[in-house]
């Protein structure tokens, strides 16, 4: 499905215009690229992935899959960005909001991730999708979990 992410993105900042994010166009197409055909973009946001207010220039496309979180940016001349995070490497989310702009750190296995500059008022929005996404796909990867006693 051809933009949906992209779509997701414009629908997202146009609910939270205060969200500081640059080139959504070619970001969503870096995430659109890696989708697979059995994947289906669930929720989609833009942020800052960086810790520092002032460094507006990182701009992130982040899709929530039905398989995983996917982060992609483009580089400006050539080349481009992608993480994926998959259910079963995600520990935790914190958010945080400061005075005009919050912040989403997602901690996984391997990486800690900073998402920043984003409006105040989509913070419990991203969290929901987040948190509620990641919780009944551990229920799923927990089931498999076998303990000896």
């Amino acid at each position: 499905m051809a933009g949906s992410v992209y779509r997701r993105v414009l629908e997202f900042k146009q609910r939270h215009p205060g969200t500081i994010a640059w080139r959504l166009r070619s970001h969503s197409a870096v995430v659109e690229m890696h989708l697979n055909p059995d994947e289906e973009v669930l929720y989609a946001f833009a942020a800052q992935k960086n810790d520092n207010p002032l460094n507006i220039v990182n701009t992130y496309v982040v899709a929530l899959t039905n398989k995983r979180i996917l982060l992609g940016r483009k580089r400006i001349l050539f080349g481009y960005f992608l993480n994926s995070i998959t259910p079963d490497m995600f520990n935790d989310l914190k958010v945080l909001g400061g005075l005009i702009w919050g912040k989403v750190y997602i901690d996984t296995i391997k990486e800690f991730v900073t998402l920043s500059n984003i409006s105040k008022p989509a913070l419990r929005e991203i969290e929901t999708e987040i948190s509620d996404y990641m919780m009944e796909e551990k229920k799923k990867y927990g089931s498999n979990d076998k303990r000896d006693d």
